[in-house]
């Protein structure tokens, strides 16, 4: 069946470049997920890509550095070999909360923090400092809702919804009130 235009729902594609090269087929057949992550109103959340086994133990020895009172729980996706759910943490209910959520993802390479008594600007440089680390999608306490690509071969995360969209434009009303959240809660002068 070929596709009409602008139909790419199952189309198939033969490209042929030379006459010497191999013939390669294209698939373009993706589904589009969202993921709600499963968190509680009281955590932050760190939603990330990363590239070797060893970072559930980097990004544990990260965090772990950063606060004594800092409580979290990690999970890191395998992307091949057994392609296990490797997990992390000093708090046990963190530590199911990530795997959980790591499972729900279920995009090769990806991690879920999740963090108590702390927060991820406290946190962030030393995660982004990982050497494992490829990329921070999401880091905050809101809802967040992970946009996923599923195909034959596995999920990626193509980025997150973090919160909602805006109402408006702050006033000067509200500039003073954030400038004075700001100082309320010690991150300025």
């Amino acid at each position: 069946m070929k596709s009409g235009a602008g139909d790419h729902s199952s189309a198939s594609y033969r490209v042929t470049t030379l006459e010497r090269r191999p013939t390669i087929t294209l698939e373009a057949i993706v589904e589009l997920l969202s993921v709600a992550l499963d968190k509680p109103d009281d955590l932050n959340v760190i939603v990330g890509q990363s590239h070797f086994i060893k970072t559930v133990e980097d990004l544990h020895e990260a965090l772990a550095g950063t606060s004594p009172h800092l409580r979290f729980g990690l999970a890191v996706c395998e992307s091949s070999g057994p392609r296990l759910v490797r997990r992390s943490g000093n708090d046990d209910e963190l530590v199911d909360l990530a795997v959980r959520n790591a499972l729900a993802v279920g995009a090769g390479h990806s991690f879920v923090v999740f963090l108590r008594d702390g927060f991820p600007l406290n946190v962030l440089n030393q995660v982004k400092g990982v050497p494992e680390v490829c990329r921070v999608y999401a880091a905050t306490a809101n809802p967040v809702e992970v946009i996923v690509a599923q195909t034959e071969q596995g999920r990626a995360i193509l980025g997150v919804v973090d919160g909602g969209s805006p109402l408006g434009v702050e006033t000067d009303t509200d500039v003073a009130e954030r400038k004075q959240l700001l100082r309320a809660i010690g991150y300025k002068l």
